[in-house]
C-alpha cells in the first residue's frame, strides 16, 4: 500500500455527457421612443430597430464571441436580436434559427410605443406595483405571467434537446433573460431582470436540472453606458 498522502485538487465544473451550453445575450440598444409615437408592430408587439450604438455593441458581441464555439445561433421573431446576431452569424456562417417562442414578454395596453419606458421612468402607480409584486401581468392585457414562463420553459428544453453535447448562442430579451434564470435558479421572479444590453448569460441544461454559470457579462462592451434601469425591450 502507497504510503503517499491523496492529494486532491478543487474541482473544477465541466457540463455532464449530453448537457446543452446556453449562452443568453441580450439584443443592443435599440431605437429610443419618441412620445406620441408608435414603434412598427410585429404580431402586436413593439419591433424597434436597433439604434447606432446597438449596432456597435452587436460587432462587439461578435469579437467576443467570434472565438468561442459556437453550434447555433438562435434569434426571436423581433428584429432587434436578428440585428444584434448578425455579425456572428456572418463571421461563423451560421443561419440564424427564428423562434417565436423567444421573443419578449407581451405588454398588452403599454405595448409598441415608448408607453412601458414612460410609465417606468415616471414611477406610474401601475409600474411600481408591477416591480414590487414582480410580474408583468399587472400591465392590463399583459401575458400572464404562467403563460410567459411555460413558453420560455418549452423553448428551452426544446433547444438544449436539439443540441446536446453543444453550445447554442440565444439573441433574446431581457424579460425573456430575467424569466429563464429566475426558472434555472429559483429565485425571486425579477431577481435577474435588468440584463444590460448586448450582455451575456450563460447557463447549462441537462435532463435533471438548468444551471447558472454567469450573468450579465459586458466586459467586451467598450463603451458600456447606462442611462438607468431599462428591464425590457
Amino acid at each position: 500500500m502507497s504510503s503517499e498522502p491523496r492529494v486532491l485538487r478543487q474541482w473544477r465544473f465541466q457540463p455532464p455527457p449530453g448537457a446543452t451550453e446556453i449562452l443568453l445575450i441580450r439584443h443592443g440598444e435599440s431605437e429610443p421612443a419618441v412620445a406620441g409615437q408608435s414603434f412598427a408592430l410585429l404580431d402586436g408587439q413593439g419591433d424597434p430597430a436597433l439604434a447606432p450604438e446597438g449596432e456597435a455593441e452587436a460587432e462587439q458581441v461578435c469579437e467576443r464571441l467570434a472565438s468561442e464555439h459556437v453550434d447555433a445561433i438562435y434569434v426571436s421573431t423581433l428584429r432587434r436580436t436578428a440585428q444584434t446576431a448578425a455579425p456572428l452569424a456572418q463571421r461563423l456562417g451560421i443561419v440564424p434559427i427564428a423562434d417565436p417562442d423567444l421573443r419578449e414578454v407581451f405588454l398588452g395596453e403599454w405595448e409598441g410605443g415608448g408607453i412601458f419606458r414612460e410609465r417606468v421612468n415616471d414611477r406610474h402607480p401601475l409600474a411600481v406595483r408591477m416591480f414590487e409584486e414582480q410580474r408583468w401581468d399587472v400591465v392590463p392585457g399583459a401575458e400572464p405571467a404562467d403563460v410567459f414562463a411555460a413558453r420560455l420553459h418549452e423553448a428551452v428544453e426544446r433547444v438544449a434537446a436539439a443540441h446536446p453535447d453543444q453550445r447554442v448562442a440565444l439573441f433574446v430579451h431581457g424579460g425573456v433573460i430575467g424569466e429563464i434564470l429566475h426558472q434555472a435558479t429559483m429565485s425571486r421572479p425579477f431577481a435577474f431582470v435588468g440584463a444590460d444590453n448586448a450582455s451575456i448569460s450563460h447557463i447549462v441544461v441537462t435532463d435533471e436540472r438548468w444551471i447558472l454559470r454567469r450573468f450579465n457579462d459586458t466586459s467586451h462592451l467598450r463603451r458600456y453606458m447606462t442611462t438607468g434601469p431599462e428591464p425590457l425591450t
